[in-house]
């Protein structure tokens, strides 16, 4: 008759034997890595969003739209200051035939604050209205010149409210002379713009300034 040794349960036999142990450290030790990286993951993003810029932010989103602002200012300026030969621009077409008043949209026209009657017509307002009034961009135009050596005075020719944070300005500057000028006497009583000098045919040289911004 065999003795079976302590660990064997009958002869030949394996006897085991579990011990179970009621332990919550495991789930704590678990729980604390899974908030640990919860914790991690958090600030990466918070870092991501805090720090990255992309084509798609706004600030890249203006400036974008401020390039292309810019550049159609500058293209339609320099259209309209264009001349044929010993003809004037329509730019100086329009600041000789300028009232000397403020202009403003009315949904069809350019008409004066003073004088409902009173439109602004010609190749520089279609240019304006096709391309600025149709794609909804709002714009102002002025006239600055000088009243004397040390002064100047700017005076609004269209107005269609105050730009925004992102407007872009453009301008291009028109040299008037007396012989542009059929009455130089008159043209000065309508727009306050001085001859500058009365001993030779020089007038004066206004600043136009084309403000751009989106709607």
């Amino acid at each position: 008759m065999c003795k079976p040794p302590q660990y064997l349960s009958g002869c030949g036999k394996l006897a085991l034997k579990f011990i179970f142990r009621n332990d919550d450290s495991a789930q704590l030790h678990t729980l604390e890595a899974i908030m640990a990286a919860m914790v991690m993951i958090g600030v990466l993003i918070f870092a991501v969003q805090a720090t990255t810029i992309t084509p798609l932010t706004s600030s890249t989103a203006n400036a974008h739209i401020e390039s292309q602002l810019y550049t159609l200012g500058q293209d339609m300026v320099m259209a309209l200051d264009h001349s044929q030969y010993d003809q004037d621009s329509q730019l100086k077409k329009e600041i000789i035939g300028w009232s000397g008043d403020e202009y403003v949209w009315n949904a069809t026209h350019y008409i004066s604050r003073t004088n409902s009657s009173d439109t602004i017509s010609g190749p520089v307002k279609e240019l304006l209205q096709q391309t600025l009034v149709a794609k909804g961009i709002g714009h102002n135009m002025e006239f600055t010149f000088r009243l004397d050596s040390e002064n100047t005075l700017t005076s609004p020719y269209i107005y269609n409210g105050d730009p925004s944070d992102n407007a872009v300005i453009v301008s291009r500057k028109v040299v008037l002379s007396n012989s542009d000028l059929a009455n130089p006497s008159s043209f000065e009583n309508r727009t306050s713009i001085p001859d500058m000098d009365n001993t030779t045919d020089f007038y004066n040289i206004v600043d136009v300034k084309l403000t751009m911004w989106r709607m």
